[in-house]
Parts: structure tokens; C-alpha cells; sequence
């Protein structure tokens, strides 16, 4: 016989583990299912990024804060479940919800927190002629060793945060760096570009027209003035393309999930279109929606609460503070045991 859990999280990003460690604080028999081997989500697409924006955590490498967020994940021993992409959902008369995988497998809980993050992403490739063939070598859509490019000349094309965010951190490693966008404007954060501008220099408004290179290395790039078609090279020793990811959610938006053009639709409650169903991080947008770690985590505080109060709506409409917690009492005096004098 399936098991019936109180709570089934989609997705093990940032949400989905804050989602699961908080779940384990109502006291709720929790679910953890996700599409890859490893947790993560997003993250790992940039596990030597630089983390400075998440409360009271010193600046902290991705990969660290993954795993970080993991083993607080695990504190109230969720069911994890990896390598399943949920793609049906169905009610049964006694309204418990049913989600089959893409294994077959079947997977019963009485509500769902979906934190899916940007669904199924695809790196959007740099659109030259013959760029393929630089991808093995010295053409890069991310970066997972900064010491590759130390005393190097780096060009990066792209104009969001995670462009912005490499040239800053690139800085420190590369001894020139580079920066293309094909408009004046940055879409990142305003310290970012403050700091980039100072450690960089900036082409603006420019885009990669061709790449120049012999064998599988490219060693020039030609750019194109998007306004006056104006040509200029550069050498570069090493490429680093970020223009975006595309978002596909496969079979989840078969299930008449409301949704706008950047995410499912949620009202203040986290709650979508689906009675029993919510939604956080990424998969989500709202009017106040904030697009950061951070914001992830509030996102799935909000959800699980909702997700206690549907279940049982005398519930306390949050959990206690982790100092009055009996399981942290458990794990203080263990702690407390641990450390020297």
C-alpha cells in the first residue's frame, strides 16, 4: 500500500529544502521529490559563485550553501526521493492527490508544494556560426573552476546578474577582463555593476558577431555595434557566455495551473489555482515576488503554514521558534556536548 504524506514537495532547490526543513517543524509527515540525483536545483549551475545576499550567512560559496541547506533539509528525516519527474496529477474521491512519475511510480499526499524553480532549463547558446565547436575547449556557458582562468583574458557576453556577477568574480583571477552586452543597460543588481565597471571594461551596445580561432580554440572575437553595425576584435584566451536559460515545466502546466508570462500564478497564501496545491521559488510569481535565496526561503514558510491550515485550519498558523522546539533541545544538548571548553 502507497504511503499518504501531509506534505509532497516538488523540486529540490532552495525552496524545496528550506520548504522540507520547515515542514519538519509543523510536524508533518514530509515528501522531498526531485527530478535530478542531487539537490540543488539551479544552484548547480554555478557552484563557485559567490553567495552575499542571504541573512546572517558570511559570503559562502554555492556549493557550500548547497550543501548546507541539505543537511538542514534532513533534520526532521524526510522521504527523499531522486530521479523522478513528476509529470500526473489526479484527485481521488476522499481528495487525496495522486502524482505519478515519469517512472510509473505513484506517489499519494494530502497537499503539494510545488518549488519546480525554472523547470527543465536549457542554456541558451551563443548564436555564431560554428560556436559548437569551442565548447570542449575555451568557450564556456559556466564556470566550476575560477583558477582556469587565472592570468587569462576573459570576455564574457551577457547583460543579467550571472554575467555581471562572473566579471566581477573573474576580476581577481583574470588578467584582463572583458564585457559585452548588447544593450547600454545592465539587468543586475546596482552594486554588481558599480563593481564590474571598476574591475572590467564594459562594450556597450555590442554583440559577439564572430568567433576567430584555429583548430578547437578560439583566440579573437569579432563584436558588432548593435546600433551603427561598427566592427571591432578582441583577443581572448577564454569565453564565457550567460545569456539566460530557457524554462520548460514539461507536463506540469498540463494540470490548468493558473500562470503569468515568469512563473505559476499564487495568492498571498502561496496557494495556486489547484485547492491543496501551492507553490514557491521560482516556480512562482506574485505581486511582490522577490526573486533571491532569500526570498525562496519566505516563499516556503508561507506555503508549508497554508499547506498545515488547509490541512487543519485550527492549526497555529506558524511554527514555534526553533528555541522552544523539543527536537532542537535534543540536537542544543548534543551540540552543547560537542564542543570544547
Amino acid at each position: 500500500m502507497t504511503d499518504i504524506y501531509d506534505l509532497t514537495i516538488v523540486g529540490g532547490g532552495p525552496a524545496g529544502m528550506y520548504a522540507s526543513f520547515y515542514a519538519g517543524m509543523r510536524e508533518m509527515r514530509t515528501k522531498l521529490i526531485e527530478a535530478k540525483h542531487e539537490l540543488g536545483g539551479f544552484m548547480r549551475m554555478y557552484p563557485e559563485k559567490m553567495i552575499w545576499d542571504v541573512g546572517g550567512v558570511n559570503p559562502i560559496r554555492c556549493e557550500q550553501l548547497i550543501l548546507d541547506l541539505e543537511r538542514q533539509a534532513r533534520t526532521f528525516d524526510p522521504t527523499i526521493v531522486f530521479g523522478q519527474e513528476i509529470r500526473g496529477l489526479q484527485r481521488r474521491e476522499d481528495g487525496v492527490l495522486m502524482l505519478t512519475s515519469d517512472t510509473g511510480e505513484l506517489h499519494l499526499t494530502r497537499t503539494l508544494l510545488m518549488c519546480a524553480g525554472r523547470g527543465i532549463t536549457q542554456i541558451q547558446k551563443l548564436a555564431v556560426e560554428g560556436a559548437d565547436r569551442y565548447e570542449l575547449a575555451n568557450l564556456h556557458y559556466t564556470i566550476t573552476d575560477l583558477e582556469h582562468f587565472r592570468g587569462k583574458k576573459v570576455l564574457v557576453t551577457g547583460g543579467g546578474n550571472s554575467a555581471v556577477d562572473w566579471a566581477v568574480e573573474l576580476a581577481d583571477y583574470a588578467s584582463h577582463v572583458t564585457v559585452v552586452h548588447r544593450r547600454r543597460e545592465f539587468d543586475a543588481l546596482e552594486r554588481q555593476v558599480t563593481r564590474m565597471y571598476a574591475s572590467a571594461e564594459v562594450r556597450t551596445p555590442f554583440n559577439v558577431s564572430r568567433l576567430i580561432g584555429e583548430g578547437d580554440r578560439i583566440h579573437a572575437v569579432e563584436l558588432s555595434d548593435a546600433e551603427t553595425g561598427a566592427e571591432m576584435r578582441i583577443e581572448a584566451d577564454e569565453i564565457l557566455v550567460n545569456h539566460g536559460f530557457s524554462r520548460n515545466y514539461g507536463h506540469l502546466l498540463e494540470w490548468g495551473l493558473e500562470r503569468q508570462d515568469y512563473g505559476v500564478t499564487v495568492d498571498n497564501s502561496m496557494a495556486t489555482s489547484i485547492p491543496g496545491v501551492f507553490g514557491a521559488g521560482d516556480f512562482v510569481t506574485f505581486g511582490t515576488k522577490v526573486r533571491l535565496i532569500a526570498g525562496a526561503f519566505n516563499d516556503a514558510v508561507l506555503a508549508v503554514n497554508h499547506a498545515k491550515l488547509y490541512l487543519d485550519p485550527n492549526a497555529s498558523k506558524m511554527a514555534g521558534v526553533s528555541s522552544h522546539h523539543d527536537r532542537f533541545r535534543e540536537l542544543n544538548r548534543a551540540l552543547a556536548a560537542s564542543k570544547p571548553l
